[in-house]
């Protein structure tokens, strides 16, 4: 895969009068992976999109697409990307078909009738794509919105706020496509929302802006090492005895209490303690590694960067 990024920011910023909308932001986002956006509602995601994709001006900085400019290579830059801002503009006294079709003969060059079978496949279309776009549920209108945007072998797919209205059947459908699109097409995929809890099973790193500004970049789908510690929970019955082994096993500090406890081991060292306690005749009933959630890491990053 080619590691180059797709999108590059370089310390964007949107000034309205002597308003800061967005203050210097600088990521970048590489092909196939699932990317991002999370911010509390008037965080500056909209406003960012809006200047990735050319919609409104950028004060200072730079948005590089496949290393094009949007600013001085707009036309160029924009080849490469596929969006869709807030909803996906369809005809919809027409077929999910008809409207890929008039799409594709405003696309330079014309796109041939495989790839368009092609895009159908992929957000699993095939059964209603000839039924008018009315009869369409809120969902399957945002897949026909997707099929349409990537219809050109786009780079870079860009949403804003995909899920908005949809319940969560139709959630989990959009999460399992645009997770699909990027494995199979090699797309970079950028998705902003406000939901912590769909950004953490959807995507692959996150980056955090708050006030219009990047707080930080952090990735979710990192392999975890046998040797990085973790905080782990045993639930056990015999707890003061389980505790005494722990301690002798590992060395380290042991937090007990209401029939578990908690201590910091290696991957290694969690197959070994709980040998040592079944060996021990003690019932081991769970097992569970602490690890952080989204909401969790948001509230620790966002709390200092509250405006009240």
């Amino acid at each position: 895969m080619n590691s180059a990024p797709v999108v590059r920011l370089h310390g964007v910023t949107k000034r309205i009068g002597s308003r800061t909308i967005v203050d210097g932001l600088s990521f970048e986002v590489m092909p196939g992976e699932v990317f991002g956006f999370l911010g509390p509602n008037g965080a500056g995601k909209t406003t960012t999109i809006r200047m990735m994709v050319g919609l409104i001006s950028i004060t200072s900085g730079e948005v590089l697409i496949k290393d094009l400019s949007v600013q001085k290579q707009f036309e160029q830059a924009m080849l490469h990307v596929g969006a869709i801002v807030e909803n996906p503009e369809l005809y919809k006294f027409m077929t999910g078909y008809q409207n890929l079709i008039h799409f594709a003969r405003m696309i330079p060059g014309g796109i041939d009738k495989e790839r368009i079978d092609e895009v159908v496949r992929l957000v699993g279309l095939e059964q209603r794509i000839h039924d008018k776009v009315k009869t369409y549920s809120l969902g399957m209108r945002q897949r026909l919105g997707v099929a349409q945007a990537v219809l050109h072998r786009p780079s870079v797919l860009i949403l804003d706020e995909p899920t908005n209205g949809l319940d969560p059947a139709g959630i989990r459908e959009l999460r399992d496509y645009l997770r699909g699109l990027a494995r199979e097409e090699g797309l970079a995929v950028i998705v902003s929302s406000h939901l912590l809890s769909e950004m953490e099973l959807m995507c692959d790193r996150i980056a955090i802006i708050q006030n219009g500004k990047l707080l930080d970049v952090r990735s979710f789908k990192e392999t975890r090492q046998d040797e990085e510690a973790l905080d782990v929970r045993f639930e056990v019955d015999r707890l003061d005895q389980a505790c005494t082994i722990a301690e002798a096993a590992t060395g380290g500090k042991v937090n007990g209490g209401e029939g578990a406890f908690t201590v910091r081991l290696t991957r290694r060292q969690i197959a070994r303690l709980n040998a040592d306690l079944v060996g021990a005749g003690i019932g081991v009933f769970a097992i569970h590694t602490m690890t952080k959630t989204l909401e969790d890491q948001f509230l620790e990053v966002t709390r200092g960067n509250r405006i009240v």
